[in-house]
């Protein structure tokens, strides 16, 4: 246990804590979508196919859960389109006001774009990144990249309890920071140029 932010930080726990299943391998229960064009159906963005969300990157835009979430440990899969040039994408932490920046929620970003997968960009919100310095809105990942060519699955593992956000891509630690300012929210995926896949969204409490 140690003192960071003016409150106790304490180890988190798993537990046998049951996952809440986001995606349920068959359509989009419990997601709503924002795309920054007005005409543009979601639909035309975002499909289920064969137990594979497939996002086509085009125009920006998100889904966004339904629920809010504080205190957990979020897995996330995704790929790539297999025999294409990988773009940008990103899974958005604490996600609350939309639309702070462009089609963007305020919220705290863990960046899945391609080379740069543990970054965390700010968007209207606050985190620290001990030995870290901001560069405009963005804090670097801390370790080189781990991503795999695309077609194949990626894992994205983030822990968030009270103000403290840890980033593992594909098991390598990349970063972390502390003192967040928003610790509840919404959890989005988006869709930003090129196509990508997801396939396992999971929460599980910690504490």
């Amino acid at each position: 246990m140690f003192l960071q932010c003016g409150f106790l930080l304490l180890a988190p726990t798993l537990g046998a804590a049951q996952p809440w299943v986001l995606f349920n391998g068959k359509d989009f229960t419990g997601w709503t979508f924002d795309i920054i064009d007005p005409k543009t159906a979601p639909e035309t963005i975002w499909m289920v196919e064969n137990g594979i969300i497939i996002s086509k990157g085009r125009p920006p835009g998100l889904m966004r859960s339904v629920g809010d979430f504080a205190n957990y440990e979020l897995i996330v899969e995704w790929r790539w389109a297999p025999e294409t040039k990988p773009g940008n994408a990103g899974i958005l932490l604490h996600a609350s006001t939309p639309r702070e920046i462009y089609a963007w929620p305020k919220s705290i970003e863990v960046q899945l774009a391609a080379g740069n997968a543990g970054d965390f960009w700010m968007i209207g919100e606050e985190i620290e990144v001990p030995g870290t310095t901001l560069v405009g809105r963005r804090f670097p990942k801390k370790a080189a990249s781990t991503e795999k060519p695309p077609g194949e699955w990626n894992t994205a593992r983030i822990l968030s309890v009270e103000g403290k956000i840890s980033v593992w891509i594909n098991g390598t630690l990349m970063n972390k920071g502390t003192c967040a300012v928003a610790r509840t929210g919404a959890i989005c995926l988006q869709s930003e140029g090129g196509e990508i896949h997801f396939r396992k969204i999971e929460v599980t409490p910690a504490e």
